[in-house]
């Protein structure tokens, strides 16, 4: 049988997290797929670490990453370059992932070279275009042009039907994050922040970054996080800073200078994994994060209004708290008190999946191939 060549297109970090395990599933079933990947360097330092991390050597890279870039010239770009090597390698499916401005000027790049469309994390919605932005519309238009839905979930498959995509095009395959994390987590993981907190206090693990949280929330979020830290001396802070500069002058000017808050550069994949499983719970606007923290136990405040993970709530192991300051403050002092509260949110079952979803997605590739 002649061999199914696979592109995967990928831009940022979370992306890159993501995509790896289907790239190295890909990779393994040597004899069946022809793995082409593409990455766009959306985000070019932190998708650099994941790339290594994994062991994975693209095959083009468009460096499209400039300072400053409006979404307008990052999606131009994505379709201008894109085109020319889907054009060229001719593969029988394009595969993106998720909801950036890469995956969406992929999935338009590959249409117009009649080309299938894979979307992997398929059908995630808030059904509010402007949240998060630009990401509800990313995914909702991909998933337009997508041939085959991947979808983590049956709330998201549901969410697919919902438009009218066609139900025989649409899999529910667990999330593929859940896979990264089965390669990733050790049991004797050492890393030099974690000899900087004291034996006996709570790690609080903070990640944030999202232009709609960047300026005024952010800041009101970070001023509740200080008040915590100096009024309970059991607990400590560790935030991988955002590369972003918005981000990274709140985050010093605000949380900065205190023994107990350490702000750090931002972690590769092993690094952020290994130290939410030491957390005691995390603070998040990620998406990925979300899908993440259960598999580890760790209860998860989620730093926005609406979430296209509504599983995770659901479950009981996510909680959104959005970016008001009593708010923020209630539910972490409510995690810190309430210990009936704090293992209701840990015990939560998993809503995402069995850590097999790359082996699914490959099968279903292969599959839609022979049919042909």
């Amino acid at each position: 049988m002649k061999k199914v060549k696979v592109m995967t297109v990928f831009g940022t970090r979370p992306e890159a997290i993501k995509m790896a395990p289907v790239i190295l599933e890909l990779k393994k079933r040597s004899r069946q797929f022809d793995e082409v990947t593409v990455v766009t360097g959306q985000h070019r330092e932190m998708l650099d670490q994941v790339l290594s991390v994994f062991h994975i050597e693209p095959k083009y890279n468009l460096n499209v990453m400039e300072s400053k870039q409006t979404l307008s010239s990052l999606t131009s770009k994505v379709l201008l370059r894109l085109g020319k090597i889907i054009e060229k390698e001719k593969p029988y499916i394009v595969l993106v992932h998720g909801d950036t401005t890469t995956t969406f000027a992929a999935g338009v790049a590959a249409f117009y070279q009649q080309t299938k469309v894979g979307h992997v994390e398929a059908g995630l919605r808030t059904w509010n275009k402007y949240s998060p932005y630009p990401e509800e519309m990313n995914r909702q238009l991909t998933d337009v042009l997508s041939d085959l839905y991947f979808a983590p979930t049956e709330q998201s498959r549901t969410n697919l039907l919902h438009e009218n995509h066609p139900k025989e095009q649409i899999f529910v395959t667990g999330n593929t994050a859940i896979d990264a994390l089965n390669q990733t987590v050790r049991q004797d993981y050492q890393h030099p922040v974690l000899n900087l907190i004291d034996t006996g206090k709570k790690m609080i693990l903070v990640t944030m970054h999202r232009r709609e949280n960047q300026g005024a929330p952010m800041r009101r979020v970070f001023k509740v996080m200080r008040e915590i830290v100096e009024t309970h001396p059991d607990i400590e802070i560790v935030f991988p800073v955002h590369l972003n500069p918005t981000v990274q002058e709140a985050a010093n000017s605000i949380l900065g200078s205190h023994e107990r808050i350490h702000l750090i550069a931002p972690l590769d994949v092993v690094d952020f994994h290994n130290l939410a499983a030491h957390s005691y719970f995390i603070m998040t606007d990620s998406g990925g994060v979300q899908e993440e923290a259960p598999s580890l136990g760790k209860p998860v405040l989620v730093l926005r209004d609406t979430t296209e993970r509504p599983e995770g709530v659901r479950a009981g192991t996510l909680k959104l708290v959005g970016t008001d300051p009593n708010t923020v403050k209630t539910a972490m002092l409510q995690l810190m008190d309430d210990n009936v509260e704090y293992q209701r949110m840990a015990m939560a079952e998993n809503p995402y999946g069995d850590g097999h979803a790359s082996q699914r997605i490959a099968d279903i590739i292969l599959n839609d191939f022979i049919k042909g």
